[in-house]
């Protein structure tokens, strides 16, 4: 695994130094077309953060200052996010991006660019409904009035990072508070989750679930299980509450001992698609998995955690998912899926993938040492 971390973050610095030059002030990486042409995304896009986020584990572990200073530039981008109260990815785009760099430098200016960003994102929050709202639009065919998706349980990691910091409970309490209600609502009894949970606003009922990423309503989208292990660890690491480890563990337990589960352990986008073992793999479920793993093993060691992590990261590590350097667009791991119902992003790298990736090798350096 140190050989294998060492490699990666050698080809990491190469592709994501080689991408900043397909960038300009105002763009960042997403992905590849089906074609195999680059696809720059605007500030605004949900995944906006990953990039430097990436950028910084990549200076974390070379500490060279080139990367360094990509890192900063391309952070710097997304400082209007702060002030974003239209959707839940705030979080996303200002933790992995500022919350790094705070992480690193101790920069101030960084923190408080995190605090207005958790500020922002409180504003979505529905007393009445106890969670976040997720999207503002609806898609046609569905009526949401208060749509909630399994993602924002990673959103959460900002609240609670800045409730901590400025030690704001106001923070934290909304978010444990829309932790609460997701475990309540989001997931079927085997722990397998929905996508989507739609509220009532002014009663809190729940209107309706559906998975719409996934095969079908009643199915188990895989990168919505690897949302809700992370989340739960993560919100275990902030509070110390046992509920959430607990609930970390049962969506484990749904993943590792599902019968659709391929031999390397990167999951089918869906566990429930229709054409197993002909279906596309989701290297981005892996990559968050993974590194939800290193973490729970911290805090439950001698379950197997960081061995079924070790597995997974040795198979993103293989030429059969990680690219060879000046390929792929300059990203790093091969084989992610967006959203095949919409017909987008299918079998395609994404960035999101790369980070968390990146992240898991981090956390296994840091708990071998």
């Amino acid at each position: 695994m140190e050989a294998l971390i060492d490699r990666v973050f050698t080809v990491a610095e190469q592709q994501y130094t080689a991408m900043d030059t397909r960038l300009t002030e105002k763009t960042l990486p997403r992905t590849l077309s089906a074609d195999g042409e680059f696809v720059p995304s605007n500030i605004y896009w949900w995944c906006s953060g990953f990039y430097p986020g990436s950028l910084w584990y990549i200076y974390e572990y070379t500490r060279k200052d080139a990367v360094k200073t990509l890192a900063e530039k391309n952070t710097l981008k997304l400082d209007s996010i702060q002030y974003v109260t239209r959707d839940h990815d705030v979080g996303f785009q200002l933790n992995c991006s500022y919350g790094n760099a705070f992480r690193l430098t101790g920069n101030e200016a960084y923190k408080q660019v995190l605090y207005q960003g958790a500020k922002s994102l409180s504003t979505r929050f529905n007393p009445a409904a106890g969670v976040i709202r997720s999207w503002d639009f609806v898609r046609k065919g569905c009526d949401w009035k208060f749509p909630v998706i399994i993602d924002n349980m990673m959103n959460l990691e900002l609240l609670l990072s800045m409730s901590k910091a400025y030690a704001d409970d106001s923070l934290q309490n909304i978010a444990c508070t829309h932790a609460n209600t997701t475990i309540q609502h989001h997931f079927r009894d085997d722990y397998s989750t929905y996508h989507l949970v739609d509220y009532d606003p002014e009663t809190g009922a729940v209107r309706g679930k559906q998975t719409v990423q996934g095969f079908s309503d009643d199915s188990s989208w895989s990168r919505g299980q690897a949302w809700g292990l992370y989340g739960y660890t993560m919100c275990y690491r902030y509070t110390h509450d046992q509920k959430y480890l607990d609930m970390a563990e049962k969506i484990y337990n749904f993943i590792f001992n599902n019968p659709n589960l391929p031999e390397d352990l990167v999951p089918y986008w869906d566990f429930d698609a229709p054409n197993i073992p002909n279906e596309p793999r989701d290297a981005s479920a892996a990559a968050c998995t993974a590194s939800a793993l290193y973490e729970l093993d911290g805090y439950r060691p001698g379950n197997h955690y960081k061995e079924i992590a070790d597995k997974i990261m040795e198979s993103l590590g293989s030429p059969a998912y990680r690219a060879e350097v000046g390929t792929n667009g300059n990203f790093i791991l091969m084989h992610s899926v967006g959203s095949i119902p919409h017909g987008q992003e299918i079998d395609v790298p994404l960035n999101y993938a790369d980070y968390y990736f990146l992240e898991a090798l981090m956390r296994k350096r840091d708990l071998e040492k």
